[in-house]
């Protein structure tokens, strides 16, 4: 319809859009295909804040890929944009971006960083997702570092949040991460009923890359329990999932997967 009636900027957000509901449903190779189409658009209209979404959203569909310098790049193009138009809501979200990928080089000191800066902005402005966002991140590095209780306490400050506004996506994300870090504290029964509960959710939300990820988490606490069997039924669950959305994780998990059955 916007094509039809030549709104190019409605063309664009449209396309953006599709784009993120492609990435959601783990289909990342065509997300980028979309959000390479948005930024077109808007570079052509001269829209310099869906400029800097579109360059935004290609660097988190690399980073789903694994290519984490490739992600960096489009992150940091758009972090300069946003700042430069004054868009602190895309400020925000492009130091949170660049927080997670640092995180993923293992540059975890760098991350926090990034993450204390969206959190900053965040409550600036006022935006509770992107708080709660900020909040989880910082609780996934302080996690990498070892400090499992002061992690525990981020995510449960940003599950608060998800949950007061309604950001499903979130939540879940906030209760996987709480799974993993009592998983870590040896609480292993814990972990797994947060798994089912973010597992759930994400299948109530079509959150492919989640429901794979909580099935893997729970085929690890499985293994600790001593269930074997059951938790090859769902690694292989899992990486059924990895496989079909390219997801970087179907390496290890394949890996875990041939160990196990060498020792059965």
């Amino acid at each position: 319809m916007t094509r039809e009636i030549g709104d190019r900027r409605g063309e664009g957000i449209a396309l953006g859009n599709l784009g993120i509901a492609y990435k959601n449903l783990g289909e990342t190779r065509k997300a980028i295909e979309f959000y390479e189409q948005a930024l077109a658009v808007m570079r052509e209209i001269g829209d310099r804040r869906g400029e800097g979404n579109a360059l935004g959203n290609l660097g988190t569909a690399y980073l789903d890929l694994g290519e984490t310098r490739k992600a960096i790049e489009f992150h940091e193009r758009a972090l300069a944009i946003s700042r430069q138009i004054g868009d602190r809501r895309g400020e925000g979200n492009a130091l949170g971006n660049l927080g997670t990928a640092y995180l993923d080089l293992g540059e975890t000191r760098k991350a926090i960083e990034f993450y204390e800066q969206q959190l900053t902005i965040t409550r600036d402005i006022g935006d509770r997702r992107g708080e709660g966002a900020a909040l989880g991140n910082l609780g996934i590095a302080y996690k990498n570092l070892g400090e499992l209780r002061r992690a525990i306490e981020f995510y449960q400050r940003a599950l608060g949040i998800d949950r007061d506004i309604g950001d499903r996506r979130g939540e879940g994300n906030a209760l996987g991460n709480l799974g993993v870090a009592y998983a870590a504290l040896g609480e292993t029964r814990k972990a797994i009923e947060l798994y089912e509960q973010h597992r759930e959710i994400a299948r109530q939300i079509g959150d492919r890359r989640g429901e794979a990820t909580d099935l893997w988490n729970t085929s690890l606490a499985l293994d600790k329990l001593g269930q074997r069997e059951q938790a090859i039924v769902n690694a292989e669950a899992a990486l059924a999932i990895f496989e079909q959305i390219e997801d970087p994780a179907a390496e290890k998990v394949r890996r875990a997967l041939a160990e196990w059955r060498k020792g059965k």
